[in-house]
């Protein structure tokens, strides 16, 4: 461990996420970082297998922008968004709502995707009070899925296998069930809905994949099943694309493979490149204007103070700019068929369930892992920045990870697993 001033004295008053503050092992002290490489404060350099939590697509500290950030950095790092707007900010939403499929066109800021899902939900319960259907103000959401750890998107993560199972009874109940994936599914989720479509608002899912969920892929028919017993029902569609859009299943984003347009769309994670936090809740017209009225009541009450931040939406802008410029989703693609070469061999593995990709995403699923954190130190040693969860090892890393680094990588997990 180092003996950095900094690191002994702050360490005592750092609370960690997702740790059990008693037992979990001392964090590693990163000092730089570039491309698909964390430099630690001891000069031991770590091959990122997760691009800083699925945000760093195109690799750490990229030029383009690093230059657009220092830009806006000395012009205008921030100003508030109630009263006046700005370019950036301005700017990313024509350029959001030019991308994004159908009339998604409306986009309200935020500063995470928790808080980017909370307002996806109070935009519709609002729409069915704006609109005189105030029973109708429950959410449908899935089993394994998970939406933020704010109070109210706990409500709609998995009640029993999530995080978040202790809460139960505190929040407002929603409702959760099977993802309708197979012929029993479907039945049992249009039984639900012939019972209780009349008190919901809105299905909330993340499309293609439920990630800190088990990174559970389902596929894009289920997302159209969804979008038709929507209308079927008079149900508002929101899709959670914060780790699946901007490339990340090997297009744009998730629903572009089903072709559906959801009614709201959130969005966070690599829409600043992992340079900043930004988020963006998106509706369609119809939504946005179930708000328009003379009656100020009807008004979308919420605005966070960082909300629209020029800083982080000048690195939102500068990494769209890539996405155009540079072949993202062909390296996705190449991503994808190494990972399914090089994880492939894992599945001989003892414990080992099940291997799958999709797009710049590899899991090797196992029976159990008895201590996530131990394992996580045990890549670390072998040069990997590895973060297994529950049950499963898996690869998100950035879209512009070298082949070599790559295969660095995949041969790390398999040398770990198989030593068992």
């Amino acid at each position: 461990m180092p003996s950095s001033e900094w690191y002994e004295t702050g360490l005592p008053h750092i609370w960690l996420p997702y740790a059990q503050m008693k037992t979990a092992p001392a964090p590693l002290p990163a000092r730089s970082t570039q491309g698909s490489v964390i430099t630690l404060h001891d000069g031991r350099e770590l091959i990122d297998g997760v691009a800083a939590w699925w945000t760093a697509c195109h690799g750490y500290n990229h030029p383009h922008i690093r230059a657009c950030a220092e830009a806006q950095l000395a012009r205008m790092p921030h100003v508030m968004f109630g009263g006046m707007v700005h370019e950036p900010a301005l700017c990313l939403a024509a350029r959001l709502a030019a991308i994004l499929p159908g009339d998604l066109e409306r986009v309200f800021y935020t500063d995470s995707g928790s808080v980017a899902v909370e307002v996806a939900m109070k935009m519709a319960i609002q729409y069915r009070i704006n609109r005189g259907e105030p029973e109708r103000r429950r959410l449908l959401a899935f089993k394994g899925g998970y939406h933020g750890d704010t109070l109210a998107t706990m409500a709609i993560c998995d009640p029993e296998e999530g995080m978040h199972h202790l809460f139960s009874g505190v929040m407002p109940e929603q409702a959760v069930i099977d993802l309708p994936r197979d012929d029993a599914t479907r039945a049992a989720f249009e039984n639900f809905l012939q019972a209780h479509a009349s008190t919901l608002t809105a299905i909330v899912v993340e499309p293609l994949v439920q990630g800190a969920g088990g990174m559970v892929f389902h596929d894009p028919e289920t997302l159209s099943f969804l979008r038709s017993a929507a209308d079927r029902h008079g149900l508002l569609l929101i899709l959670d694309e914060i780790f699946t859009g901007f490339g990340r299943t090997g297009t744009m984003f998730a629903c572009q493979q089903a072709n559906i347009v959801p009614d709201i769309v959130t969005l966070s994670k690599a829409l600043t490149g992992g340079t900043m936090a930004l988020a963006a809740t998106v509706a369609r017209r119809h939504v946005y204007e179930a708000f328009l009225s003379d009656d100020p009541e009807k008004a979308l009450m919420h605005g966070p103070t960082f909300m629209a931040n020029p800083l982080a939406c000048a690195c939102a802008n500068a990494s769209l700019d890539l996405f155009e410029r540079e072949p993202r989703l062909e390296q996705v693609a190449t991503i994808a068929a190494q990972l399914s070469t090089a994880l492939e061999p894992c599945r001989t593995l003892p414990g080992v369930r099940d291997v799958r990709v999709m797009g710049a995403i590899g899991v090797v699923e196992m029976d159990r892992i008895a201590d996530p954190a131990s394992l996580r130190t045990r890549f670390a040693a072998e040069g990997a920045w590895i973060r297994p969860f529950r049950n499963i090892v898996y690869l998100t890393p950035a879209f512009t990870i070298s082949e070599q680094q790559l295969d660095f990588l995949a041969n790390a997990i398999r040398r770990v697993l198989k030593d068992g």
